[in-house]
């Protein structure tokens, strides 16, 4: 048995609770630090582990070792590691999933089993007369397949007598190998003249690339192969004959894209002035939360770029975060022309290796201002100064899936940590950050004004339901819609539409019967869109062709109602047949580089009409933009959501100030069904207060967030009854519990969600109300985590503290 010199602490990237004490060998001691990867054995299986510190004390014999160290330096900071143990802790999540999600996709190995058809069982599946089962797994595993892809939870139970029967039979096998750790440096060869210089007798594509190296030095030889095109060959031999050197060198993928040319700061109001004091002036103190609000355009990126040069000349680093990667374009734009290479993004849309190389320019100390969606929370800035997080209110900053943490809670959780300064920003800010600040969590900073004393946009009210008997497009573009928008574009204005529905048509129904067309897999009504041709559903992916027939009774007269933003497009187009007309919505920004393509065409005037969903209401600075029309200002306004209507203000008001934000003045035309109702008057009259002064009266009443805490249970399974009783069980047992330990616990439900199936499962959720998220985690552990809690292996319950999505 090896003898172990050291025992560490170490967190698997597994589903599973705890950390776990491994031994270190002498020949790996000297390499092995807080930060770094590590391959370890876990069961009957070697996977990645995160080195965290030093081990407890343990019996040799009972001590496994660590394989393998995986990294050369550290790809996290050992000061992170305190960040990881407070999301897990508060998340109820595995810290070495924690942190899993916290660093690059593809940085974790792990042993994979499969299975595979062999010879002996292609003998057996040419010669027929298999049971059905039998055939159509052997079929299947005509190339590797995942083991628990054919056995798993999502798998049918008679698959494992099955594969047991086949592999006892020699018809298929199994192998385990490491996969994963897909991401990784990029290196490419380079070449050197080699020292003596070259005797004379060469051909002249030698002369030519020993001239080149000899005036450019060092040179990839990709570069070479652009003036010498045999240059890959040329080198090998020139490498065997002693005229040059090669070596490999790690290079960054790049995706940046075109240049940015650098600016100068603009003049500051006083208003940003004052902020920009007042932030920076905690900066050497430590932490300090300030709450940034202000109308739109009254310059917030301004205040965020001084306040990050500040830390910059302080020695140190910025993280801003930003709701959505269309956000992240105009942002990294208006950074980068001010920092240049201190610069790194960190985004979903990056391929992997991409993420990878910012990742480590980040953990080098190459890039101190770190640009990102919720993800860029975790970038290793250290020593880290200043934490933005801009459109605060935005729901994006929740992460739905996994780790379900808010990456705006969190920021704040990571300047506390890191002794740092947080501002989160926002001209309509949550009602959860307003309460704090007037509550003195946070200190309050405005921006009265927008910046050169530009007005605000005029906004006119129109109400829809004087129109609702109308047929055609102007039941929904109304008489003072369009003249406004021929006025602008007369002027040779731009104008941007703002409708929260992507597709064609929202609602097709058959004609016969009036049932919808509805997702196989689930309870939802389909889209129809018109340029793909199919009915897709925007929950599960789900497509089917425009020439389905209704399922309930085999009609084809499908009737497309309802509208969306592809329709919104052509009736505009037939409107205005000489007005250029985009749309920005999921549909047309898919692919990588296309939001980058289609905002910059906006810039440049080639766009007249931009229709779009919430993509265009968060934060973009359109400056020709002089009209905004609102074409239902209602979609939001009834979903069973107790934040329905903060949501409804937020987006009516941020979309309302995408208008007139340059040297002409804006107008917004806001059509409704709702004129009278407060989130409607108040979006109109840019009133937050007045909105919160309302709201925060029914939160209060209600007990619902900031006056108490959430912690939301989800069930979801594939059998509806197993579903509903494991929640009926689960829900019990808490109700139980709650009574023992705090009196002003409750417990909501269970109940089927509004949205009862997605992808093939069904759902059911219930929520726990109280006091403070420690006790509500406290009781969630207690009934959970105990040896007879209620299990069922077909139904997969999810932990969501402070949820953001209630549906």
């Amino acid at each position: 048995m090896a003898k172990f010199f050291q025992t560490l602490e170490i967190a698997v990237a597994l589903p599973v609770e705890g950390t776990f004490t491994y031994g270190v060998s002498k020949g790996l001691v000297q390499d092995v630090l807080p930060g770094k990867r590590v391959l370890v054995p876990f069961g009957n299986r070697r996977v990645t582990g995160f080195v965290l510190g030093p081990g407890i004390p343990i019996k040799e014999k009972a001590l496994k070792p660590v394989i393998e160290v995986m990294d050369e330096a550290p790809i996290f900071s050992e000061s992170m590691i305190p960040f990881f143990r407070w999301i897990s802790e508060y998340y109820l999540h595995p810290l070495g999933e924690t942190i899993r999600t916290g660093l690059p996709g593809g940085v974790t190995v792990s042993d994979q089993t499969t299975l595979t058809i062999t010879d002996r069982g292609r003998e057996l599946l040419a010669g027929g007369g298999l049971r059905t089962a039998a055939r159509d797994l052997l079929q299947r595993l005509q190339h590797p397949v995942s083991i628990q892809r054919v056995v798993g939870r999502n798998a049918p139970a008679k698959n494992q007598a099955l594969v047991r029967e086949l592999e006892a039979g020699g018809y298929v096998r199994r192998q385990t190998q490491l996969a994963g750790g897909s991401a990784r440096h990029l290196k490419e060869r380079i070449a050197a003249l080699s020292p003596p210089a070259p005797a004379a007798a060469l051909s002249e594509p030698r002369k030519k690339i020993i001239a080149m190296l000899a005036s450019q030095g060092p040179m990839p030889i990709r570069r070479l192969k652009e003036h010498v095109p045999t240059a890959p060959a040329l080198i090998r031999a020139m490498e065997k004959d002693g005229q040059v050197l090669i070596h490999w060198q790690t290079v960054y993928r790049d995706p940046f894209g075109e240049p940015i040319p650098p600016d100068s700061p603009p003049a500051l109001t006083d208003a940003q002035r004052a902020a920009v004091d007042t932030i920076t002036a905690r900066l050497p103190d430590g932490y300090a939360a300030f709450l940034l609000t202000g109308v739109t355009g009254s310059g917030k990126t301004e205040v965020y770029l001084h306040a990050a040069r500040e830390a910059l000349d302080l020695g140190k680093g910025t993280l801003v975060l930003v709701p959505e990667i269309a956000l992240i374009t105009e942002m990294e734009r208006r950074f980068r022309a001010r920092f240049g290479a201190h610069i790194a993004v960190l985004h979903s849309a990056l391929t992997a290796g991409e993420r990878f190389d910012q990742w480590m320019r980040v953990v080098r100390g190459e890039a101190k201002v770190v640009i990102g969606a919720r993800s860029a929370l975790f970038a290793p800035v250290t020593p880290l100064g200043l934490v933005v997080v801009d459109e605060e209110h935005d729901p994006s900053f929740k992460q739905e899936t996994g780790l379900r943490y808010n990456a705006r809670d969190m920021a704040l959780v990571r300047a506390k940590l890191a002794g740092a300064v947080a501002v989160l920003g926002s001209a309509t800010p949550s009602v959860q950050s307003f309460h704090n600040a007037q509550s003195g969590k946070f200190v309050e900073i405005q921006l009265p004004e927008r910046i050169e004393s530009r007005p605000m946009p005029a906004i006119e009210v129109v109400d829809l339901t004087a129109v609702r008997d109308l047929r055609g497009p102007q039941r929904y573009l109304t008489e003072p819609l369009r003249r406004a928008m021929a006025e602008a574009l007369q002027r040779n204005e731009q104008v941007l539409l703002f409708l929260n529905r992507r597709g064609y048509s929202s609602f097709p129904v058959c004609g016969a019967c009036g049932s919808p067309v509805t997702c196989r897999h689930c309870n939802i009504a389909m889209t129809f869109h018109q340029g793909q041709n199919v009915y897709r559903c925007h929950y599960c992916g789900y497509q089917r062709p425009s020439q389905s027939v209704c399922d309930a009774c085999g009609a084809e007269a499908i009737r497309l109602l309802g509208l969306g933003t592809e329709k919104l497009e052509q009736t505009v187009q037939g409107l205005f047949p000489e007005a250029r007309v985009a749309r920005m919505d999921r549909d047309t920004t898919g692919r990588k580089g296309t939001i980058l393509k289609l905002l910059r065409a906006l810039r440049r005037r080639e766009i007249d009409v931009l229709i779009g969903t919430q993509m265009v209401a968060k934060g973009h600075d359109f400056p020709n933009i002089t009209l905004v029309g609102i074409v239902s200002a209602d979609l939001s306004m009834n979903f069973p959501d107790f934040r329905a209507g903060e949501r409804t203000f937020q987006l009516l008001a941020q979309v309302a100030g995408r208008a007139g934000r340059g040297d002409r003045p804006g107008r917004v035309v806001m059509q409704t069904y709702n004129p009278d109702h407060f989130c409607i008057t108040a979006a109109r009259d840019q009133d937050f207060r007045t909105f919160f002064t309302r709201e925060i009266e029914f939160r209060r009443k209600l007990n619902y967030p900031p006056f108490a805490r959430l912690l939301q249970l989800r069930f979801s399974g594939k059998e509806k009854g197993a579903v509903a009783r494991t929640a009926r069980q689960i829900g019990d047992r808490l109700r139980a519990a709650a009574g023992m330990l705090h009196s002003e616990v409750e417990v909501l439900g269970p109940i089927e969600s509004p949205l009862s199936k997605i992808a093939g499962r069904f759902r059911w959720q219930l929520l726990v109300k109280g006091p403070g998220a420690a006790v509500l985690r406290q009781l969630v552990r207690r009934v959970l985590l105990a040896e007879d809690a209620p299990s069922d292996r077909r139904v997969r319950v999810s932990v969501d503290v402070d949820p953001v999505s209630m549906l």
